[in-house]
């Protein structure tokens, strides 16, 4: 069977959809994100899906899915690339995507995770010095 490739690049897991992603390729595709994201302990999934012409309900749901479970595995997912008319579709079809962080390219998509991976790390900081201010 068909496999779409993950690739690792820092903490951030990068998915590129290069094929008509059909129903037996989009479940292989939420097992192995959800056991990459678990052995690698990535913060941050990037989907590509600027070279989907077209999607279905399950396919927008499988999108949904894989997000959801991403983000209960501490990992924040963004989808990229959405062309106009899967837009459109998807929209048609009911599905609102919720919960899902959407972003134009991958360039922006990654800037997005950057900027978010870097501020929850700030936080992390700041709950483990043990901040006096949280201890009133």
């Amino acid at each position: 069977m068909e496999r779409i490739p993950i690739l690792k690049l820092g903490n951030v897991l990068l998915v590129t959809i290069q094929v008509d992603l059909h129903d037996q390729i989009a479940m292989a595709l939420q097992d192995d994100l959800t056991s990459r994201i678990e052995k690698t302990d990535a913060k941050g999934v990037l989907i590509d899906i600027s070279a989907l012409e077209m999607v279905d309900s399950f396919i927008g749901r499988m999108i949904a899915n894989i997000s959801n479970m991403s983000r209960i595995l501490d990992a924040q997912t963004v989808v990229v690339g959405m062309q106009p008319a899967v837009a459109i579709t998807l929209v048609e079809l009911g599905l609102s995507l919720r919960g899902v962080k959407t972003a134009l390219n991958v360039d922006k998509g990654m800037a997005y995770l950057r900027s978010k991976l870097s501020t929850d790390d700030v936080v992390t900081d700041s709950e483990e010095s043990g901040d006096a201010s949280d201890q009133d």
